[in-house]
């Protein structure tokens, strides 16, 4: 008992910076709201101004849960694949997830409009279906690029992780070449391809927040009930089938889980990196490898760290708004590359 008191204070300090940082976000933006507003709008909003109240409970709040969400799932899909691949540049979208959900939505984008201004037609309905083609054909691309991914390794004898990596990295090349190739050859639409790839969070409604939550909290739950087969797993197969495991089974479900909540949090936001990559790696420096720990610890974080992204996205170059991804992108990168050298003893190397 005295073991985990450490590790729960540490989960609950950090439940709470998530949710000081949440309420400090829904003051931010072109218009400035204290806390103690914003808090009156949210306990009491029949009191409220009705501006403050339509920016706090209609524009900031579900963008706000939204960017929370993904970053757990993100970040929970990030240390469970690290476990899976016992490597730790192992990130959501290594096994093709982000090439297929970017060809899904190019393909929606360029020929989107042309199939509802030839047909009279347009995608509709509830549930995902009510974001429109492009969520949807990112969210159906994911899962198919990953299931491609998945067979093919499989065909080889029991899908090892190794070849999991290499279809997964041949695959994902594959399809950014025929993203780039469509994004040339379509010059009306390139703006709007370029801008869905970046990744962002401008624009996102209850309606997104309806449609994708269910996906990206059951992914992540999943990913937690998961956490002995990660552990079994994170010492290799060898040990993990020593112990009683059924190998094959338990990389399927890891597999499914993490490929459900990466392919809803890309068809929600876009393309955000980073996160799956670094949450894991700090959560791993204040809790242990134990999944059971770092999956929650990892997922907090991640929604920190897409909350704080978020808040620089719409401050920093007001009223210009830069996308989440390209801050995650520009300030992810040089902070993995310090992580790296100050733990590239533990990777097995230097830099």
């Amino acid at each position: 008992m005295k073991t985990h008191r450490p590790h729960l204070l540490w989960l609950l300090l950090l439940t709470a910076l998530l949710l000081v940082t949440a309420l400090l976000s829904l003051g931010l933006g072109a218009v400035r709201l204290s806390p103690g507003t914003v808090l009156r709008a949210l306990l009491r909003p029949a009191e409220a101004d009705r501006v403050v109240r339509t920016i706090v409970w209609d524009l900031r709040l579900p963008r706000i849960l939204m960017g929370m969400l993904i970053g757990c799932g993100l970040a929970a899909s990030g240390a469970a694949f690290q476990g899976l691949f016992r490597n730790p540049l192992a990130d959501p979208f290594v096994v093709g997830a982000s090439g297929g959900a970017s060809l899904g939505a190019t393909l929606a984008i360029v020929f989107g409009a042309r199939w509802a201004a030839v047909t009279g037609t347009a995608l509709g309905g509830s549930g995902l279906l009510a974001l429109g083609p492009v969520p949807i054909a990112a969210f159906v691309g994911a899962l198919l690029a990953v299931g491609v991914v998945y067979a093919i390794a499989e065909s080889g004898g029991g899908a090892p992780v190794v070849a999991l990596v290499l279809a997964g990295t041949a695959l994902s090349t594959l399809l950014s070449g025929i993203v780039s190739l469509l994004m040339t050859t379509s010059d009306s639409h390139f703006q709007a391809t370029y801008a869905w790839l970046l990744g962002g969070l401008s624009g996102r409604s209850w309606w997104h927040l309806s449609a994708t939550w269910p996906y990206l909290l059951l992914g992540t739950l999943a990913l937690w009930l998961l956490s002995r087969p990660l552990d079994a797993l994170s010492f290799g197969e060898e040990t993990a089938q020593s112990l009683g495991l059924a190998i094959g089974k338990a990389r399927g479900l890891i597999v499914v889980a993490t490929t459900l909540t990466t392919a809803a949090a890309v068809a929600a936001a876009g393309v955000i990196g980073f996160v799956g990559l670094i949450a894991p790696h700090v959560a791993r420096l204040f809790f242990g490898a134990a999944h059971r720990r770092l999956i929650p610890a990892s997922a907090l974080l991640g929604g920190l760290l897409v909350l704080l992204a978020d808040d620089l996205a719409r401050t920093a170059w007001a009223p210009l708004e830069v996308p989440v991804g390209v801050i995650t992108a520009v300030l992810g990168a040089p902070f993995f590359l310090y992580l790296l050298k100050a733990r590239q003893k533990h990777l097995g190397g230097g830099l």
